[in-house]
């Protein structure tokens, strides 16, 4: 018999067990259901990362620093690593701008200050920006008002979460909505929030006037009035580090702005080399592929890098621990199903045991008799790999659906949360194909040690 005769008579037996095949094969499609839904989350969260660094230009992005550091040892207080740090000042500054391939790199300028406006304040961080930014997202669409058109703009640029840390909110915001940070907070235009005075508080010290007996005597506050100039969505970072500040000035005009000299772990690092340096300085670089060998060359200088990628690559790591965890709940459920298999393909022979012997006895071979039982245990698998992939597809559809409607009344925009490459959608319903396979080896095995002498006498 042919691999074509094979094939019609494995059919023909399912075909004949409608109920049985249809139960065996729904097995298989819960099982990768399970499977496709789970593995697509991780799938999904994924590519939401890896977007959102593309979207925000970070694979074009890295800091560089003092010294090489591990930031948990800098946390915890381990710095005699970084004993002999290297100051960040504005000869390296021009160094690395110098570089091939480098578009543009400014120095992080980023304190804690008071926002003050009318009789409402808040705490905020407040950065300064490059007007090179400006061309980068987030900044290339500020909703209200402008950018900076130069180093030394004298406007302030507020974030809505600032806004909303001071009761306010523009008006122009959906009247309707039920955000936590929408609701009860007072609705101003966006044209008259823009040009409106705002204060900035910061603490400077007098070491003239620090005494034992009164410590806080040593510190005073500094006083900024600037005008708004443009009001943008929630400075959100990416592990913690974001690149804008609850407000943001022209990184000339916050240089000017008197400050404490310590406000964060980057500013700790400064302030292991001489006085006078940055804590870390920001570089753009042209094309992705060349963040390899503008790292290098500034890490030949004797300075640290950290680049957003080798976080990516982090992120990656996890998602593959993620995305095993999650690809195991639904191989169990497929193994599951591989026990209806075994156990409908079992049935199958005691009821087909004088089949057999007759096959046999017209001389058909143990291969042929084996080759039966495993193209129907194929075709289980594959229908099961094919539908379950569908049905996968179909609870990811609802689940996203279900997730984005309880997300967009707190002001989240729709997202994504499931992705089913092809990759996942081939390799599902080959993993299936296999499953079933390995699920008809003891069945078909069974089936060609059939003795025809006595499946001819059996009933």
């Amino acid at each position: 018999m042919t691999f074509g005769d094979l094939t019609m008579i494995a059919v023909d037996n399912l075909r004949r067990t409608r109920l049985r095949t249809f139960l065996t094969t729904l097995g298989v499609v819960i099982g990768i259901g399970v499977l496709v839904s789970m593995v697509s989350f991780g799938s999904g969260v994924q590519r939401n990362v890896t977007d959102t660094f593309r979207k925000n230009q970070l694979f074009t992005t890295l800091r560089v620093l003092p010294v090489e550091v591990d930031l948990e040892d800098a946390v915890g207080g381990n710095l005699q690593s970084v004993a002999d740090a290297a100051v960040l000042d504005d000869a390296v500054l021009d160094s690395v701008r110098s570089l091939p391939n480098v578009l543009f790199a400014y120095p992080e300028i980023r304190f804690p200050v008071i926002v003050r406006l009318g009789e409402r304040e808040t705490r905020a961080q407040l950065a300064g920006l490059p007007v090179a930014l400006g061309t980068y997202p987030p900044f290339d669409d500020i909703p209200y008002g402008r950018y900076f058109t130069s180093e030394s703009d004298s406007i302030i640029i507020l974030t809505q979460s600032v806004l909303a840390d001071l009761g306010l909110r523009v008006a122009e915001e959906r009247a309707s909505s039920t955000r936590d940070d929408v609701v009860g907070l007072a609705p101003l235009s966006a044209d008259s929030l823009l040009l409106r005075r705002i204060e900035i508080v910061t603490s400077v010290l007098e070491p003239a006037a620090l005494s034992m007996a009164n410590p806080s005597g040593a510190f005073r506050d500094e006083v900024r009035s600037y005008r708004v100039g443009g009001i943008m969505a929630k400075s959100e970072g990416i592990g913690g580090l974001s690149l804008s500040g609850g407000v943001n000035l022209a990184i000339e005009t916050a240089q000017d702005v008197p400050h404490l000299g310590f406000s964060s772990v980057w500013d700790l690092l400064g302030k292991l080399g001489q006085e006078g340096g940055y804590p870390s300085i920001h570089v753009r670089v042209q094309d992705p592929d060349d963040l390899q060998d503008v790292r290098t060359a500034v890490e030949d200088m004797g300075l640290g890098v950290f680049t957003f990628a080798d976080q990516l690559d982090e992120f990656r790591q996890q998602f593959l621990v993620v995305d095993a965890l999650l690809g195991a709940v639904g191989t169990v459920a497929l193994i599951i199903a591989s026990l209806g298999i075994i156990n409908t393909m079992v049935t199958s022979i005691l009821e087909r045991t004088r089949e057999i012997g007759i096959m046999k006895a017209l001389g058909g071979s143990e291969g042929q008799i084996r080759g039966i039982f495993f193209i129907e245990a194929g075709v289980i698998g594959l229908l099961g790999g094919i539908f379950g992939v569908l049905l996968g597809w179909g609870v990811t559809r609802i689940a996203n659906s279900v997730a984005n409607y309880w997300l967009r009344p707190q002001g989240v925009e729709a997202v994504d949360l499931f992705h089913i490459p092809l990759w996942l959608a081939a390799g599902a319903v080959g993993f299936a194909i296999a499953v079933s396979l390995l699920a008809g080896l003891y069945p078909a095995a069974r089936a060609a040690r059939v003795d025809p002498v006595r499946a001819l006498r059996h009933d």
